[in-house]
């Protein structure tokens, strides 16, 4: 099988993330913190060296501050919930994931909050000075994608975190589909509260991600519990990270995390970025008509003719064919797997106009070969030979 739905979760596993997976539920899968013996202490010890290694790859200094929770979905929730007030005011934009937009809506629905939704531009990204018009004198959060997940477009986070900081709110954004694909600076982007997840450019399994909360954040727990320690206080621990992580951790799941993250080190973000940007490049050199299908997202990037704005994914459309009956035909005839729909992302479609079916997205890996893409593209050749 040719497995191009990266954006969705990384597979196959890397060989060692398996491997310290099971090592570790043969040998150490105690319970973290509850325990003085030795393996309750080891375990614990992945957990926290879990913790130093993402607090590395974000270069962030803080490492106590990095929060384990379920996914990306969790640790946005916790983030949105945990930081917002009755009257204040929220910037995002129509980019967003549904773990970003529902709970927004909710909380607007409600008569919490207001929002500000702002457009993107014809390259799909938000512009900054769009964000600096936005601002009231009740913005408490100004929270963006890093990178599309639906056209792969990596938003100029870095701009607009220096106009969040200067109007002194706080700045969430979404790693999903950036963390262990483009470089993250908490400092130098002036991000505030960073959600990420572990299954996707990380490396590791399902059920593992975090929230990194910087030092000018404060969010309120909402999951309160067992931590380990302190049991006999009423109420839960106000210090990091056990505020926001009441409850036995996945401490499977982060050793295998651990280890994707020692690798995703090894080689380098960076060069697994520019190993997308060259998978997706190989991909539209190998298309005999690229102009039948309509493209969604940074195919400047694709086609080597403009600047590089975004990651290895990126949305298409064949004319005659919805997304639906093209990703099935590639998957039972030409056992080539990608995703069609909407992505958990309406309104980014209804940006592009391509409600109610979405698209047909490609993505890629560190583990995609030339073979793979070339593979997709001869088969969207046999699926529309003729030249328009």
């Amino acid at each position: 099988m040719i497995y191009l739905d990266h954006a969705a979760t990384s597979f196959p596993k890397p060989e060692r993330v398996l491997r310290a997976m099971d090592d570790f539920a043969r040998t150490s899968c105690a319970n973290p913190g509850r325990g003085g013996y030795r393996l309750a202490s080891n375990a614990g010890a992945v957990i926290e060296e879990t913790r130093r290694l993402l607090a590395r790859l974000f270069c962030f200094s803080r490492p106590e501050r990095v929060v384990f929770t379920l996914n990306a979905t969790d640790a946005l929730n916790m983030a949105i919930k945990g930081v917002l007030k009755p009257g204040g005011h929220v910037i995002t934009s129509v980019l967003e994931h549904n773990s970003v937009s529902r709970p927004l809506n909710r909380l607007e629905r409600d008569g919490m909050i207001t929002v500000t939704r702002l457009d993107a531009g014809a390259d799909h990204r938000i512009a900054p000075d769009d964000v600096a018009h936005a601002f009231t004198p009740a913005t408490r959060l100004v929270v963006l994608t890093h990178v599309s997940n639906v056209t792969g477009t990596i938003q100029p986070v870095e701009q607009i975190g220096r106009i969040v900081r200067e109007h002194n709110a706080l700045f969430l954004v979404d790693g999903a589909q950036s963390a262990g694909v483009v470089p993250v600076n908490m400092e130098r982007f002036s991000i505030d509260l960073l959600a990420f997840t572990g299954h996707k450019g990380l490396l590791g399994p399902t059920g593992t991600g975090g929230l990194v909360v910087g030092e000018r954040a404060d969010v309120a727990p909402w999951r309160e519990g067992g931590t380990g320690g302190d049991s006999a206080d009423p109420v839960h621990p106000d210090g990091y990270p056990h505020r926001l992580e009441g409850g036995t951790p996945n401490v499977m799941g982060m050793a295998g995390l651990r280890e994707g993250v020692r690798i995703l080190m090894e080689m380098g973000v960076e060069t697994v970025l520019a190993h997308e940007r060259k998978m997706l490049a190989a991909f539209w050199g190998s298309l005999k008509n690229p102009d039948r299908f309509q493209w969604y997202g940074p195919t400047r990037t694709l086609s080597g003719s403009g600047e590089d704005w975004g990651v290895g994914m990126v949305s298409l459309n064949l004319p005659g064919w919805s997304p639906a009956e093209l990703a099935t035909i590639l998957d039972g005839r030409f056992d080539v797997a990608v995703r069609a729909g909407l992505h958990c992302a309406p309104d980014a479609h209804r940006h592009l106009g391509t409600l109610p079916d979405g698209t047909v997205r490609i993505s890629v890996g560190w583990q995609t070969t030339e073979e793979d893409v070339n593979t997709a593209a001869n088969a969207l050749n046999e699926l529309c030979p003729d030249a328009p």
